[in-house]
């Protein structure tokens, strides 16, 4: 038992409470996988909740709440939650990106991105070979993390969106060329999510090929449209149901050090 634990016997009546935040999120993953987990491995005092916010602001009630002892961050928050921390763990803040709350024993609230640990992971249980240059759609939270592992890679990568950004392109740029140079693709927006999964990132599809590797950072569905094209042309393809399980797993790490 660890010592996190141990210091919580005392605590037999109370209920330690974890959770996700973020918005519309009643779909998450996070919530079935931890109930699962902490009836799998019989901790009855463990819950895990969804705290749904129409903004970020709402965060100062949860943090007030009694019990709390992790949180995790999702869309659109994952920035917008660091105003509220005290300290940023280094990689959240080259990032500026966090996903993981851990209360710590002092008091103080800590931040963490554990989207890099599972975006790393599930990538090299997906690619033999590393590609030389890769593209991200988006530039959210989520982006930072997957340019964070692709710079520890040394793979080079753009970042795709509708406006130009800095060591980006904008959609309407992508073309032939760009799609034969860059091997790696990861979607790292919300398009194609449950409801809209007829939608997809505006990409000249007809030029991807069988070198190509597709990663959707979605999980809801399974098989986003973006996946399924890239599958009818040949190309390696992933979801991003693994990637959760392993950043879900480091989050329930940092939170009993």
């Amino acid at each position: 038992m660890s010592p996190y634990w141990k210091s919580m016997e005392s605590k037999k009546n109370n209920v330690q409470r974890f959770g996700l935040i973020g918005k519309n999120i009643e779909y998450s993953f996070s919530r079935g996988y931890f109930s699962q987990k902490f009836k799998t491995e019989k901790l009855p005092h463990c819950s895990y909740e969804n705290f749904d916010l129409e903004t970020i602001e709402g965060l100062k009630n949860i943090l007030n709440q009694k019990n709390i002892f992790g949180l995790n961050i999702t869309i659109p928050y994952k920035r917008e939650v660091i105003p509220f921390l005290d300290h940023l763990s280094p990689a959240a803040a080259k990032m500026n990106a966090v996903n993981t709350i851990k209360f710590e024993k002092d008091g103080t609230l800590s931040g963490h991105n554990t989207d890099v640990f599972g975006f790393e992971k599930s990538l090299l249980e997906t690619v033999t070979e590393l590609p030389k240059k890769a593209l991200i759609l988006g530039t959210g939270g989520a982006a930072s993390a997957i340019a964070f592992v692709f710079e520890q890679l040394n793979i080079d990568f753009s970042y795709v969106s509708r406006k130009l950004v800095e060591k980006g392109i904008q959609y309407d740029a992508v073309d032939e060329s760009t799609l034969s140079q860059h091997h790696l693709i990861v979607n790292a927006s919300p398009v194609g999510t449950y409801p809209k999964i007829e939608d997809s990132p505006d990409l000249p599809y007809q030029w991807l090929t069988k070198n190509h590797i597709l990663f959707d950072l979605i999980y809801n569905p399974l098989e986003t449209k973006f996946l399924k094209i890239g599958k009818e042309r040949g190309c390696k393809i992933s979801n991003g149901l693994k990637m959760l399980e392993y950043q879900a797993e480091k989050s329930w790490e940092i939170w009993n050090q």
